[in-house]
């Protein structure tokens, strides 16, 4: 084998065969004129495309398409400016030292790009060019939600119908049909509890679902309690309903109306915004009666559809 045989062979096959792409880029070169192509998308993110000229875009770390700056090592491989700090500078294929030496004309190729958002599967069915689909997928409506429960850290992605059934089955949530609601809370030794997630409940109503929050936590120096509503939905979506919580005792009371919460608002979020009926401590101790040793609470309220 002659000396450098290994990198020729190496540089060849990273190379893929001839495809249509290359040969209508050729010709669109040879004539002078711009071409647009569409790409179909992946059934599932992160798996590699079929079509050479998606495979060319992917990175061969995170799989991930990339953006600019593509990076390259001497020897023609490619990979993304994030990965190119997690190898530590090193060509995962070759081991050679990367530099920074930029892809342009695959950046160039990118230019020419139309492609289906990844949330195809999901619902989308709208085509971006390559640089702006990106920054489409950041607030597509048809991302995966979070997971509502405020109680743990959870990592759980899904759409609606996914997260329902998630919180019903492995949170063990309380499911309620009706949009007016009366819910009891009780805590002993409530001068202990600082910060704590105490409930979640959904309920069924208008055909959606909303999340109903109930914790304590610090405002400041002061032990308050707060009760809030998200909404299983987009925000745009929320804002056609409101709702009411009340809560009370000894011939007082406290009442809070709102519009829900998207959970596309994170639960702290939404609490450290004071966006729902917020009880000083104090108050829900003498709300509750007898020696205020015992925290009693009854919260009562009602959804309702904006006409």
């Amino acid at each position: 084998m002659a000396p450098g045989g290994s990198v020729c062979k190496e540089v060849v096959e990273f190379y893929p065969k001839l495809t249509k792409y290359d040969v209508v880029m050729a010709k669109a070169e040879k004539n002078n004129t711009s071409v647009k192509l569409v790409v179909g998308s992946c059934e599932k993110h992160g798996t590699p495309s079929t079509n050479g000229v998606h495979e060319l875009l992917e990175c061969p770390v995170c799989t991930n398409l990339m953006y600019p700056p593509i990076h390259q090592c001497p020897s023609g491989h490619t990979l993304c400016s994030n990965c190119k700090i997690r190898v530590q500078n090193c060509c995962p294929t070759c081991r050679l030292e990367l530099g920074n030496i930029r892809c342009l004309a695959l950046e160039r190729v990118a230019e020419s790009l139309e492609l289906p958002c990844r949330y195809q599967s999901l619902g989308c069915q709208d085509i971006f060019p390559y640089y702006s689909k990106l920054k489409h997928e950041q607030h597509c409506r048809f991302r995966p939600y979070s997971c509502p429960y405020a109680g743990s850290e959870c990592s759980v992605l899904g759409d609606i119908p996914t997260l329902v059934g998630h919180l019903k089955d492995d949170h063990s949530v309380d499911m309620h049909d009706g949009c007016t609601f009366n819910h009891r809370y009780v805590k002993a030794n409530p001068h202990e509890v600082e910060n704590a997630t105490w409930m979640l409940t959904v309920f069924n109503c208008f055909g959606r679902q909303f999340c109903l929050h109930f914790e304590a936590f610090q405002l400041g120096m002061t032990p308050v309690y707060i009760s809030f509503l998200r909404f299983m939905g987009e925000d745009s979506e929320a804002k056609n309903f409101s709702y009411t919580l009340e809560v009370g005792g000894n011939g007082r009371k406290l009442t809070w109306q709102g519009v829900p919460r998207s959970i596309r608002d994170g639960h702290k979020k939404v609490r450290d915004s004071l966006d729902g009926l917020i009880i000083p401590r104090k108050l829900a101790l003498f709300f509750s009666g007898g020696d205020r040793q015992e925290l009693k609470l009854r919260v009562t309220g009602r959804i309702w559809k904006e006409q």
